[in-house]
């Protein structure tokens, strides 16, 4: 079944389509139009990073852009290696992690599908990830700081993992009512 770009929206938690296991797809054209608004709707919000199952599709897909940001403490750069950076918006279709370096360190996180809900979760700093890119050509990068974390984060979306699954004790205490007004639809 087709599916309009236009008729896409982003999905809040408790939404089903947030907890399946996403189906992997071939590069078409009309995946590329739904990156291209998924991209749109991803800098609305804003935000980093959006996977398809964040607009009600359960495509192996994910749209991210980590921006440069030479104040940030560590800065953020494409040019730095691993980047830490996008240089541009991103599509990654059927993103498989290829390898992982370092002890996972703790970070706070926060997910458009889950409004107002913010706590750390455990990550390894650096991953090598293998993609098809929209052309159908094979990419494999290997990427560190925000920008892995966001790849990690979007990829954990397509296998129906959120935040609220990974992030620490304190952050799933200091967040339960949140979560509970969410799954009420408040």
């Amino acid at each position: 079944m087709p599916v309009d770009p236009s008729s896409l929206y982003l999905q809040i938690y408790p939404a089903e389509i947030l907890r399946k296991k996403a189906d992997e797809i071939d590069p078409t054209p009309e995946v590329a139009a739904v990156a291209k608004r998924m991209i749109e709707i991803m800098h609305d919000a804003p935000g980093i990073g959006l996977a398809a199952s964040q607009v009600g599709l359960p495509w192996r897909l994910f749209v991210a852009d980590v921006p440069p940001d030479a104040d940030r403490n560590p800065p953020r750069s494409d040019q730095a290696d691993p980047p830490t950076a996008s240089a541009g918006p991103e599509v990654l279709i059927n993103p498989v992690i290829e390898k992982t370096e370092g002890a996972p360190e703790l970070m706070e996180e926060g997910c458009l599908s889950l409004p107002d809900i913010l706590g750390d979760v455990p990550r390894p700093p650096v991953v090598t990830m293998s993609w098809t890119d929209t052309e159908g050509n094979r990419r494999r990068r290997r990427v560190g700081g925000l920008l892995a974390r966001c790849w990690q984060h979007e990829l954990d979306h397509l296998d129906g993992v959120l935040i609220i699954d990974r992030m620490t004790r304190p952050g799933r205490v200091r967040n339960r009512a949140k979560i509970r007004n969410l799954e009420r639809g408040l």
